[in-house]
């Protein structure tokens, strides 16, 4: 397994820690409508919110398939580790130089001869 694996019990306190932040933050949209949440970006750069959110992602079946970047999750799982990972992405988002890349786009055919776009985002940055 790689040391850079997540454990269950990482995750179920990862998963407690989000949930708490969400219902908090539903209290108190629900007590005062008109109040404006400055703060949400060290929310969106914790560690458990990242962990929780690759979690989510990365059980997509679309996760096996690459972006722009070419990498797939089990690229991040095998050769990275996802721990490393969420760290240089939390670190990049916190000083600033964190830039998405583009989206790759596949046209997938319709019944109606017609083309929809399907968008590919990438895993990392």
């Amino acid at each position: 397994m790689n040391s850079g694996a997540i454990d269950e019990m990482t995750l179920y306190r990862a998963e407690r820690r989000v949930l708490d932040h969400q219902r908090k933050l539903h209290r108190w949209a629900r007590a005062e409508p008109d109040k404006r949440f400055g703060d949400l970006f060290n929310l969106i750069c914790d560690q458990a919110t990242l962990l929780v959110a690759w979690e989510r992602v990365s059980g997509h079946r679309g996760a096996r398939t690459a972006g722009v970047d070419a990498v797939t999750r089990r690229h991040v799982e095998e050769d990275i580790g996802v721990l490393a990972f969420l760290e240089e992405l939390r670190s990049s988002l916190k000083d600033g130089t964190f830039t998405a890349l583009p989206v790759r786009q596949v046209a997938i055919p319709k019944k109606s001869g017609k083309l929809r776009m399907l968008g590919i985002p990438t895993e990392a940055a």
